[in-house]
């Protein structure tokens, strides 16, 4: 099983991470095209000024109003990228298996981001709950997204302090990181790809069309 998991399995994910996110870009670019409006609205100036606002913790107002979930947004993504890119069990394998490797975390503060990825995916779960305009907009979807981007990281916690059976643990955080990488190119996970057009976008016509700020 562990062979199966380590082997195909990851190269079945990484392809179809790969191609589905291809497709997603190819079909979001011949769609624009078809719209007479996108292509001739954009803006270099304002939309780049756009993405700059709402990559920068704060700068924009509604940020500004929502200071503790922009708080754990922020962590939340930061360590989303930083623990699967940067562990050194990840970096290991890749090494192994492609080649080039790159600079680790340290084991401890790799725990540490860890938690905070899970302490932000309860955030998220307990603000669906209280709030009402939150739960209004929330299906069951939104749950199922939460529970597969939170598994890999609960897992591998619990593989790395071999709490339960290790090869057992091992095995279902392979399979839960396989699992999130296929959903994102066909889930709201793909917002990772569509965030940088669709903002610049949302720059562009506030700028260059209304001459208001979007943020």
């Amino acid at each position: 099983m562990y062979s199966l998991v380590s082997g195909p399995l990851v190269w079945i994910a990484s392809i179809v991470f790969v191609g589905g996110m291809t497709y997603q870009l190819v079909n979001m670019l011949k769609s624009a095209k078809r719209d007479k409006v996108v292509y001739p609205y954009m803006s270099l100036k304002y939309g780049l000024r756009s993405l700059l606002h709402w990559l920068v913790p704060f700068a924009s107002r509604n940020m500004r109003e929502r200071y503790e979930t922009t708080i754990v947004t922020f962590a939340f993504h930061i360590c989303l990228f930083l623990v699967p890119i940067f562990l050194t069990a990840h970096v290991v394998m890749f090494a192994f298996a492609w080649g080039p490797k790159w600079g680790t975390l340290s084991e401890g503060v790799a725990d540490w981001l860890t938690v905070l990825v899970v302490l932000a995916a309860v955030f998220f779960l307990v603000r669906r709950w209280m709030l009402p305009e939150v739960r209004f907009v929330t299906s069951l979807s939104d749950y199922v997204l939460l529970a597969v981007v939170a598994a890999p990281f609960v897992t591998g916690f619990m593989a790395r302090h071999q709490w339960f059976d290790y090869e057992t643990m091992v095995i279902i955080h392979m399979v839960s990181g396989a699992v999130m990488l296929m959903a994102i190119p066909f889930t709201r996970l793909s917002h990772m790809l569509f965030f940088v057009f669709t903002r610049t976008y949302m720059g562009s016509e506030f700028g260059a069309v209304r001459n208001a700020r979007d943020w």
